[in-house]
C-alpha cells in the first residue's frame, strides 16, 4: 500500500491515442515521486509542488474534466510558452517542436463551424502552473487542443515502464513490450 501511495502505480493504456509509443493493452508502472509527493487520495503536495515536468515526459494525471478518470499524454508546452499548430506542424515559441514518437493517422473531419482544431490551434500561452498535453498518435488523441491545460498539482506520476502488453489477437501477450522503458 505504500509503494501504491508515493512510489510506484500501475496504469492501463485503453486506448490508441498514444501509439506508437504506447499501445492499446499495455500496463504501465508510473513512478509517483518525480514531480513530487501527493497526499493519497488528494492533490495537496507534501513536497515538490514546483516541480514541473520536461517536455516529451509521457505523464499520467487526473483528467481535468472529469476527475475520477486519469489520463497517460505528452508533456508538448511548459509553463508560459506558446504554442501554436499550424498544418499539423507542431511550434513552441515560434520554433518547430521536433517530433519523435508522435504520428497522424488520417484527416480529422469536423463539423461545419468546428474549424480544424486537430490541425491548427493557437497560438495560446500555458498558464503559470500548467502544462500542454497531447497523444502521440494526434488524429486520434483527446487533449489540451480539445479540453485545456493541465494543472501541475494534477499530475500523479511519470511512465516508466512496460510490465505486460496483450492484445486480442493471437498471440494475445506481447512479450517484445515487456520490460521497455517508456521515453
Amino acid at each position: 500500500m505504500i509503494i501504491r501511495a508515493f512510489v510506484l502505480q500501475a496504469y492501463r493504456i485503453p486506448s490508441s491515442s498514444m501509439e506508437d509509443t504506447l499501445l492499446k493493452g499495455d500496463h504501465l508502472l508510473a513512478t509517483k515521486y518525480t514531480y513530487g509527493l501527493t497526499i493519497p487520495f488528494t492533490t495537496k503536495k507534501l513536497w515538490g509542488a514546483d516541480k514541473v515536468p520536461n517536455r516529451g515526459d509521457i505523464i499520467i494525471f487526473t483528467f481535468p474534466v472529469n476527475h475520477s478518470m486519469d489520463f497517460v499524454k505528452r508533456v508538448i508546452a511548459l509553463p508560459d510558452e506558446t504554442i501554436e499548430i499550424r498544418d499539423k506542424q507542431v511550434y513552441i515559441d515560434g520554433l518547430p517542436y521536433k517530433t519523435g514518437s508522435e504520428k497522424y493517422t488520417d484527416p480529422f473531419v469536423l463539423n461545419q463551424g468546428q474549424g480544424k482544431v486537430r490541425d491548427n490551434y493557437g497560438p495560446v500561452t500555458v498558464k503559470p502552473g500548467h502544462v500542454f498535453v497531447m497523444g502521440d498518435n494526434r488524429d486520434q488523441s483527446y487533449d489540451s487542443r480539445f479540453w485545456g491545460q493541465v494543472p501541475l498539482e494534477y499530475i500523479k506520476g511519470k511512465a516508466f515502464i512496460i510490465y505486460f502488453s496483450w492484445t486480442s489477437s493471437k498471440p494475445w501477450i506481447r512479450f517484445e513490450r515487456i520490460g521497455n522503458l517508456i521515453r
